[in-house]
């Protein structure tokens, strides 16, 4: 098994595991804050994917073998337990099927104001695009090309499993939640909830 390669768990067992009175894992939620206030595990931290990354090593300090990575549907939290292992941190498992899975359980959520999940956001923009050129292309001839780019993107986003569109729409103030998310609050939270023989 690759070593970078995060484990997953499914949601049924991450219940399960939350609910255990020996304590669960660090439930990390790398989803944007505004998809985290629209529907979140409780007790989840969130930590979007880019602040991970950026701050991977300070983020390692603060965690143990016992971290379960959450987005949508899998694909952010698959990137983001390969960044914490190339960091130290081998362990570290994914929800089989994100949040998506996890609702379909009926397992608890806690909700602070509804948004659109970030694919969703990336499709109607992307889809917008395409319509405007084409339509567009009526008056302007060549504007359809505009639609044939934005096509080659979305193709290269699905090889590279990235999505320049949607680290563009992540920075937007709608995608920043209600509070926020900064990496100060989020080590101090992480330190406040660690077991006293873990804290540093």
């Amino acid at each position: 098994m690759n070593p970078t390669q995060p484990g997953a768990v499914d949601a049924t067992t991450l219940r399960d595991l939350l609910a255990s009175p020996h304590g669960g894992p660090r439930v990390l939620d790398v989803r944007t804050p505004g998809e985290f206030d629209s529907a979140h595990i409780p007790g989840a931290y969130n930590v979007p994917l880019d602040l991970l990354r950026e701050h991977r090593a300070e983020l390692r300090a603060h965690l143990d073998d016992q971290v379960v990575l959450v987005c949508r549907s899998g694909a952010r939290a698959t990137q983001a337990g390969q960044t914490l292992a190339e960091a130290g941190l081998p362990n570290v498992r994914i929800l089989d099927g994100g949040m998506l899975a996890w609702q379909a359980t009926d397992a608890p959520v806690n909700r602070v104001r509804p948004r659109w999940d970030l694919e969703r956001q990336v499709r109607l923009v992307a889809g917008s695009i395409v319509l405007a050129g084409v339509l567009g292309s009526l008056l302007l001839p060549g504007l359809q090309w505009v639609a044939g780019l934005l096509g080659a993107g979305l193709a290269a986003a699905a090889i590279t499993n990235t999505c320049a569109m949607g680290m563009l729409l992540a920075k937007l103030p709608y995608n920043r939640g209600v509070d926020g998310c900064d990496f100060d609050s989020i080590v101090g939270r992480l330190r406040d909830t660690a077991p006293p023989g873990d804290r540093p």
